[in-house]
């Protein structure tokens, strides 16, 4: 396959994940490009038809279907046998814990309904592009997600005192950045013994799919979704913080390649609207009918609770009604009422939350493209009417 400045694979002797490099070696990269204004790679479109987006006019729908939900798969999705398969909780624990999927389906569960999106997420909108998963503005969903807290898992192995973070480690595996590693990340234990911190089984009422990290996932409320570890195998507590790959090289603000940056960890406040009218099939164009019409969509952060949603219309802004909130961690809906005159109108909106939030109007550019909260913008051609055999404007 072609590749474009595309950096060289892990050269013989390169350590793996944890151990030390030889100091001549190069960091890894979390991206296999440096950015780039060019068209897209093959690459990337090899990564854009395994991983897929939720199409936005799914935001009508509160809870996502489990086949809609965006999805992130970074190397191969794992045959786990359920009938084999045990959870691990060690480390620096009093009592070491094995469970097995009937062992915690028996325990206390929880049923939340929350809004996961990729950290990722509008990637491909900045100028230059990170090279990686080419996010439009899709890889958000909201789904019913049902588990046992973590907590209580804590609560009987006990912390050791000097216990600071939790690593959670999935059965999938690969290279990144020229490194063979397990996906794992960690939170620290003041996260982690969250109640709402979950280890899920259930999504939508339903068993996991294999694609969603059947059979359990982490299920971190108001975090980017990488922290939501799929597949699960093993918690380790440890007393030193966890610097693996997907912690410490990817996932992060950086400004560039040498800059060390800082940690993705809560989603930014966010609200998208539901294209309105009809889409062209090649450019996804959208086409109105005049007259009144409800534009509508989703916000959410995990930051605080959203408060406001304004639509911008031509550059005016306007107040949307916001809907209750149904859940702590979900979205909420809004709406606002149109009269759609003819011509062609720039369209956008704009959340706030209760900490004092509110998307840019631009993004501050980053290196791995991450937390791209930026508003959405939709183009929309208002015809007087639409029927079969209209020609597209």
């Amino acid at each position: 396959m072609k590749k474009t400045a595309v950096r060289s694979g892990r050269p013989a002797g390169q350590a793996r994940q944890g151990q030390a490099r030889p100091a001549q070696e190069k960091a890894p990269s979390p991206h296999p490009a440096e950015p780039s204004s060019g068209l897209i790679t093959e690459d990337e479109l090899l990564l854009a038809s395994r991983n897929h987006a939720m199409p936005l006019e799914m935001l009508r729908w509160y809870a996502t279907p489990a086949g809609m939900h965006y999805l992130v798969i970074h190397w191969d999705v794992p045959a786990v046998d359920p009938e084999t398969w045990s959870l691990r909780l060690h480390g620096a624990v009093h009592r070491e814990l094995q469970l097995r999927l009937g062992d915690l389906r028996a325990r206390e569960a929880r049923t939340l309904d929350v809004t996961m999106e990729c950290a990722g997420n509008g990637r491909s909108l900045l100028k230059p592009r990170p090279v990686s998963q080419p996010w439009v503005l899709g890889g958000v969903s909201n789904a019913v997600w049902t588990g046992t807290p973590l907590s209580g898992l804590l609560a009987e192995a006990g912390l050791e005192p000097g216990a600071v973070e939790l690593v959670f480690t999935g059965e999938d595996r690969g290279f990144q950045g020229g490194v063979e590693q397990a996906y794992a990340r960690s939170l620290p234990v003041e996260v982690a013994a969250s109640d709402d911190v979950l280890l899920a089984y259930e999504m939508n009422g339903q068993p996991l799919m294999p694609q969603h990290g059947f059979p359990l996932r982490l299920l971190v409320p108001g975090w980017y979704g990488m922290t939501s570890v799929k597949w699960l195998r093993s918690i380790e507590a440890v007393t030193t913080p966890f610097e693996g790959f997907q912690q410490s090289v990817a996932y992060r603000f950086q400004q560039d390649a040498e800059d060390s940056g800082t940690r993705v960890s809560r989603i930014r406040v966010r609200a998208l609207m539901v294209p309105p009218g009809e889409a062209d099939f090649a450019t996804r164009r959208r086409v109105l009918a005049a007259g009144p019409t409800v534009l509508e969509g989703r916000a959410w952060s995990g930051h605080g609770a959203v408060t406001a949603v304004s639509v911008g219309i031509d550059g005016a802004w306007f107040r949307a009604h916001l809907e209750p909130a149904v859940d702590r961690y979900a979205w909420r809906r809004w709406t606002f009422p149109w009269v759609a005159s003819e011509g062609t109108h720039e369209l956008m909106c704009r959340a706030e939350d209760t900490a004092g939030n509110i998307q840019p109007l631009e993004q501050e550019w980053n290196y791995q493209g991450m937390g791209n909260n930026a508003v959405q913008r939709i183009e929309v051609t208002v015809r007087p009417s639409l029927a079969d055999g209209t020609a597209f404007p």
